[in-house]
Formats: C-alpha cells, structure tokens, sequence
C-alpha cells in the first residue's frame, strides 16, 4: 500500500510519501511507478526500479536510467549495460546474482535543437536527495554482500560529497553504518562492502577505451574478489 497522498506544492522534492509502508522489491517497484517526489516524473516514460531479486550477493548502482532505459523500463540495458555485462563475464559474476539500479529512478534529460534526440543531463543534488529513500529501501531489501557504485554520481550517493572516482576506485570499503540492517553484529548477515569504479558510460566516451575498460575489469575483480 502507498502512502495516501503526494507532497504539496512548495514541500520540496522527497520520494519517501511514495514508498510504500511494507512489502519487499515487488511492492516497492509498483509504488514507485507513481513517484512524483522531483519534476523528474513529468518528462521521463516512466520510473526505472532496479532489476533483479532481494537475493542478489551484489548490488551495481548507476547514477540514473538512459535513453534506452528510460523506453524499455528497465536499468541498464543500453550501450553501457552491455558493457557492464561483458565486464562482468570476464570477472566471473553470474548476472543471477546482481541487481542492478541507479541513484535517480527517472531519465533527466534535453532535446537536441535539431532533432528529436534526447541529451542526458545530469541530475541535480536535490533530485538525488529526493530519490535517495528508494535506494536506500533497495539496500535493505536486497543487501548485497557487495555494493559497486558505478561513477561520480553513485560515489556521492553512497559515500558522501568528498568521493573522487579517481582517489576512491577499487578499493574495498566497508558500506556506511546507515545502510546496513539492523541485525549486524547480532547473528545477523556481515556488514555490506562497496567497491567503487567508472560508469561504464565514461569508457564509452573514452580516447583510450582499451586502457578505461581494463581498468573497469580490474576494479570489478576485486568486487569478484570479495564474494569468494
């Protein structure tokens, strides 16, 4: 069940009065279908929940659906999930055992001047406030033995506004206290890890595209690493 009514105008951006007040991944994804917590929801197809099962050891966490994404409905299954995918064949991680999601549910975007083609625009630091409780609930529903957050962007989110991409990258950090169950440390699942990385995206765009993909395959090697 969904929270009774949205935000008022001038309550600011907040995702939390969509989220519903029990149920696992499935409850969760059907109530964020009708997330209006940022203006995001109005120019988006759709919200974009993450995909896979409360199951999965490891968690990827993007910073926000792509064009692709946005039409299928779906995370991570344009250009830069492929990619993904690949890397995560060379490492050894089994698609069955990763959710993959993003920070911001909706696609932020512009409209070309000529054309139709749609621009990805970063999302704002207020969006991403305003979406965080569902991350957050997805980190509670799944927890992942693993997180691997995936850019600048899912850095932030997860490890706070002093993460540097290239400072930070491919070392295995325990995930903050605020995101694990409550049950750790009291017979519960061992507290969660993060490793950080690139976006996939950034690889793409890359002059040196050999040498920016060994580095995302190193750094998911050591996620591999800790699963063992």
């Amino acid at each position: 069940m969904v929270a009774d009514a949205a935000p008022e105008a001038g309550d600011g951006y907040d995702a939390t009065p969509f989220l519903p007040r029990r149920g696992g991944l499935p409850a969760h994804r059907r109530a964020a279908a009708r997330c209006q917590g940022c203006p995001l929801f109005e120019g988006a197809s759709g919200t974009v929940f993450g995909a896979g099962t409360s199951s999965a050891r490891i968690m990827f966490v993007g910073e926000q659906p792509g064009d692709q994404e946005d039409r299928a409905g779906e995370p991570f299954v344009g250009p830069a999930g492929r990619l993904l995918r690949t890397a995560l064949g060379e490492v050894g991680i089994a698609e069955e055992h990763a959710y993959f999601t993003n920070v911001v549910k909706h696609f932020k975007f512009e409209v070309a001047e000529r054309g139709k083609r749609r621009i990805h625009k970063p999302p704002s630091l207020r969006e991403m406030r305003a979406c965080r409780p569902w991350l957050s609930a997805e980190l509670r529903l799944v927890h992942p033995e693993v997180v691997v957050a995936l850019g600048a962007t899912a850095g932030k989110a997860l490890l706070g506004p002093s993460f540097r991409v290239t400072k930070d990258r491919g070392a295995l950090l325990p995930l903050p206290q605020e995101e694990q169950r409550p049950t750790e440390g009291r017979g519960g699942q061992a507290p969660g890890l993060l490793v950080a990385t690139v976006h996939p995206s950034a690889i793409l765009r890359s002059d040196e595209r050999e040498a920016a993909y060994a580095g995302l395959v190193a750094d998911l090697r050591v996620a591999a690493g800790a699963l063992d």
